[in-house]
């Protein structure tokens, strides 16, 4: 079958507008975002406006990030996915025959077409062209905590000490805008933030780090030689001009505002100088660029935009606002690379570019930077949060398929605002939405001036207990979530994924975009519902294990919860199973076949990192499983092309585990290995030997089938471990 037939309706190729057709071979399409709604989307006569947009997400919007790529499943399990490289305003309308338009208002038909033949060989294809992932720190992937309204260092400063108390994992405090002098980027109020830098230094001290927001428009209202980062950027000429050749101005949070144009390499070297010198006054740790598609708080322009082709274009898409300029810069605007009209949708992108060169530069570790604005391609330098998300049951509930959608885009490092951004939050909602939220790869409970506090220790202690249970499973599962970033970085893999990805021959999986899967193993069936103790979740086939029968908190520094309740395994032959689910409980599954690291939790990773290991194994029926653990020191440069690392991988067979050496070197060599949790061991074994000791203190569960083996075994040695 042809991927791409394009005889369905005629091509137009006009100076302003360009339409491109193709009739589909399913009406089973994903992608095309940013968009809130499922991850499979209706070809209805669905009209998707791709124009980034400061905008809380609502259905049928275009919201803060362009990418014009699909993915097609088809009958047997096949797919195929098309990328149209065009950063022009654009309509995507969706058509029951199936069929597909394309309707750009400029640039040129660059189509890529991918041919899978699976959907796992689609995304890898697609991040082949636009970029593979960045790697994260691993501090990145522990809990980050935010609100707008911190308006003090004792306030920030109290707040993680109430954490610390509250005895919950805090990685990376941030700051919103209360931090800044008059809003300004790249300066800090002396009144509330006067020992701002001593307080990043504390935050260092107790093993964490620190994020501040930076937007990248620059304020231009004081008199000349008032604010370094304007007068050098009007020196370098780095900002957006108007059709007179001076700088633009808009208005954003400090006022009247210019903005720098990152297709210009002088504004790169700008943007780097000004990260570091703020950087050597105050040692933060990663940045947070928000308002950047751009944003404006006023159309086009304080004085307006000119009247012409660009302004007012024959072909306006669905657009909020009606016009081009609606809450951003005019399109006729001047940058180096072309107009504003051309490169609106890459502006995210190249700041984000820009600010993990300048992070590089300034701290010569790994960078760590979350946008809010994204375009094909953003994963290579940023993550992304989906902004701002209402304090809901609805969004709570559509946090799920946007996750999923942006790891098929090569944009793993991404989650919403926990517990909600705006409104206030219900506590039942807060723990749904925090036991969820262990399961983004990127975890920040965030919220708005305006709505009430909703850190984990506002709350009652049963719904702090349930908090903490999910937080210690999130940092118990950490090393294996940082494996999967490897997978992503290295070879184009998702870390969350959609159960298509995973088992395409299931036409069962092709819709389902309220649980996900993280990597290959791990199936999370969250409570997305208010009042609600059962879940009903699609399990392909196959046997998936209870993964809370695999206690590690004992191997950590946090105050273990109570114990679970024993749970079956789960066999399936493909189909929806309705689970148990308390207020204190999220579903979490291991999938047969598999084997994942785990390791004691603590109150940041710092402290996790230290932790002795445990290994998870999950039997098949014919006693077979297989992991994987990738291990560096988090956070260097180059550590795999260094060779800096170590990589294992764990095989079990036979009544058999052992460890291959792939490659060790470093802090790897030195992890120590103290439990293994054997899942699916039909009968009691009568001996266990770890390294040719026989293991006399070994439990084994005839109930749940698991066999409990304590060892004490260096990870970078090899072992062997066996029952009979």
């Amino acid at each position: 079958m042809c991927r791409l037939n394009t005889t369905v309706a005629p091509l137009f190729f006009a100076d302003q507008f360009l339409q491109l057709s193709t009739s589909l071979p399913s009406q089973h399409i994903t992608g095309l975002a940013e968009h809130l709604g499922p991850l499979m989307l209706s070809t209805n006569w669905t009209k998707i406006t791709l124009w980034n947009r400061d905008i809380a997400p609502v259905p049928d919007v275009n919201l803060y990030g362009s990418h014009p790529f699909y993915l097609a499943l088809e009958d047997g399990g096949l797919a195929h996915g098309v990328f149209l490289l065009n950063s022009n305003a654009m309509d995507v309308v969706l058509q029951p025959s199936p069929a597909l338009s394309w309707r750009s208002t400029g640039g040129i038909l660059d189509v890529y077409v991918f041919l899978g033949p699976d959907p796992k060989s689609v995304v890898r294809q697609y991040l082949d062209i636009v970029g593979y992932p960045f790697m994260p720190p691993y501090w990145g992937l522990g809990f980050h905590l935010c609100r707008w309204g911190y308006s003090s260092t004792a306030i920030t400063r109290q707040v993680v000490e109430n954490m610390t108390r509250a005895h919950f994992p805090l990685d990376v405090q941030w700051n919103d805008l209360d931090y800044m002098d008059a809003k300004r980027d790249f300066t800090f109020n002396k009144d509330g933030f006067g020992d701002f830098p001593a307080m990043v230094q504390e935050l260092h001290q107790s093993g964490r780090r620190y994020v501040m927001i930076v937007d990248p428009a620059i304020s231009s209202a004081g008199p000349p030689g008032s604010y370094r980062p304007y007068d050098e950027g009007l020196r370098r000429r780095v900002f957006i001009t108007n059709e007179t050749g001076q700088p633009l101005i808009g208005k954003v949070w400090p006022g009247p505002t210019a903005f720098p144009d990152f297709t210009n390499p002088e504004t790169l070297d700008w943007w780097q100088d000004m990260v570091a010198e703020f950087h050597a006054q105050v040692p933060f740790d990663g940045m947070w660029i928000d308002m950047n598609e751009p944003s404006n708080f006023v159309k086009g322009s304080v004085d307006g935009c000119p009247a012409n082709d660009l302004e007012n274009p024959p072909y306006v898409p669905g657009v909020a606002g009606g016009t081009l300029r609606a809450a951003t810069i005019c399109a006729s605007s001047r940058q180096l690379l072309s107009t504003h009209y051309n490169l609106h949708n890459l502006y995210g992108l190249t700041e984000a570019a820009a600010s993990h060169r300048a992070l590089v530069k300034a701290r010569g570790t790994r960078p760590f930077v979350i946008s809010r604005s994204t375009f094909a391609g953003h994963g290579q330098y940023a993550g992304h949060w989906t902004g701002d998300v209402q304090s809901s049951w609805e969004q709570l509930s559509s946090s799920v398929p946007e996750i999923l959608l942006f790891n098929l885009l090569g944009v793993p490092l991404v989650g919403a605002d926990v517990c909600g951004f705006l409104g206030d939050t219900s506590e039942e909602l807060c723990v749904r939405w925090t036991q969820l939220g262990a399961f983004y790869p990127f975890m920040r409970n965030h919220n708005d001036l305006h709505s009430q506090p909703q850190e984990p220790y506002r709350f009652s202690e049963a719904a702090q207990q349930a908090m903490r249970k999910a937080l210690a499973l999130r940092y118990a599962l950490l090393p294996h979530l940082y494996t999967l970033f490897l997978g992503a970085h290295a070879r184009g893999e998702t870390v969350a994924r959609p159960l298509f990805l995973e088992f395409p021959e299931d036409p069962g999986t092709w819709t389902v975009d309220r649980q996900l899967l993280w990597g290959e193993a791990l199936l999370v069936t969250p409570v997305l519902e208010a009042g609600k103790v059962e879940v009903t979740g699609y399990f392909p086939s196959g046997t998936w294990y209870d993964l809370q029968t695999v206690p590690v908190e004992a191997l950590g520094s946090l105050p273990p919860p109570p114990p679970a309740p024993l749970k079956s395994a789960v066999h399936s032959k493909g189909q929806w199973v309705t689970l148990s689910a308390p207020l204190d409980t999220i579903n979490l599954h291991l999938r047969a076949g598999h084997i994942i690291p785990l390791q004691g939790p603590g109150l940041s990773t710092t402290e996790s990192r230290k932790q002795p290991m445990a290994l998870a194994v999950a039997l098949t029926r014919s006693g077979e499983a297989r992991g994987e653990l990738f291990w560096d020191d988090g956070e260097s440069l180059g550590a795999l092309e260094r060779g800096a690392y170590t990589q294992l991988v764990f095989l079990a067979r036979n009544n058999t585990i052992v460890n291959e050496l792939v490659h060790v070197t470093g802090e790897g060599a030195g992890l120590q290995l103290r439990k293994v949790t054997v899942l699916g061991v039909a009968t009691a074994p009568q001996q266990v030997v770890s390294n040719g000791v026989p293991v006399s203190n070994f439990t084994y569960n005839p109930d749940s089938q698991t066999l409990a083996i304590p060892v004490s075994l260096a990870l970078g040695e090899q072992f062997l471990i066996s029952w009979s």
